[in-house]
């Protein structure tokens, strides 16, 4: 039996890895999906202070409230920068971490910095005088059908009725590392790049990858959201770490 922490990304809360815990659960894990604070059923939580240190705090929180040891912390999206940061702090009482389409951002950089200027700008626009991000439309006509690859109407309506805005000020804080961290285990769930790709990159020390450097990394087509898309088959990834 292995104990894992499943934070999801921007959005979505605990709800997104119903069904990867319900098919681990049964295969006798011991797993716990995360709700940040100012998401999903924690929505009227969010204020204009909710950063990504909120969050880290409360990811700890819950380690310490359930004295959780020997763990799988596992990180889907915006959640890699969630479990990058607990994993420093928590580094004696973590297996490993896992980026679920996602990756170790490098020291200074916030998940914003990664996006295009165009795509900044226009969350600038959406947040306006506000702190919270709007959730996306799950419509492949505005998002693709590469990012959506896997997931029907009916998944997608689901999503949306699942997602809330999220806190803008928790994309915009830079990550920040512990030297603990460096000697913690890693493996990466590549969905949406090939994993010989994903190596290429590795090896050659490309910023977003860097800190991935002997991590280990299992590919699984398929959209960003395999948690929806293909959750047996993530459940299958996660269950043998």
């Amino acid at each position: 039996m292995t104990t894992m922490v499943l934070v999801p990304g921007m959005w979505l809360g605990a709800q997104a890895w119903q069904d990867v815990a319900d098919k681990l659960t049964a295969a006798g894990h011991d797993v716990h999906p995360v709700t940040l604070p100012g998401v999903g059923d924690r929505a009227a939580e969010a204020t204009a202070g909710t950063d990504l240190d909120a969050h880290v705090d409360d990811v700890i929180a819950l380690f310490d409230r359930l004295d959780l040891r020997d763990v799988v912390l596992v990180g889907h999206s915006y959640g890699g920068m969630v479990v990058s940061t607990a994993a420093g702090r928590l580094a004696d009482r973590i297996k490993r971490v896992v980026y679920v389409d996602s990756g170790p951002l490098p020291e200074g950089v916030s998940q914003f910095d990664t996006t295009a200027p165009e795509e900044q700008e226009r969350t600038r626009v959406q947040v306006g005088d506000g702190f919270l991000v709007p959730p996306p439309s799950f419509d492949p006509a505005d998002m693709g059908s590469e990012m959506l690859a896997g997931l029907d109407e009916s998944t997608l309506a689901r999503m949306r009725s699942q997602a809330t805005p999220h806190p803008y000020a928790s994309v915009t804080q830079p990550v920040h590392y512990t030297p603990a961290y460096a000697s913690l285990p890693q493996t990466l769930v590549t969905c949406m790049f090939p994993a010989a790709m994903v190596q290429q990159m590795i090896d050659d020390g490309h910023p977003f990858f860097a800190l991935l450097k002997g991590a280990d990394v299992v590919e699984l087509p398929t959209g960003h959201w395999p948690m929806f898309s293909r959750p047996d088959d993530l459940a299958a990834v996660l269950g043998v770490l």
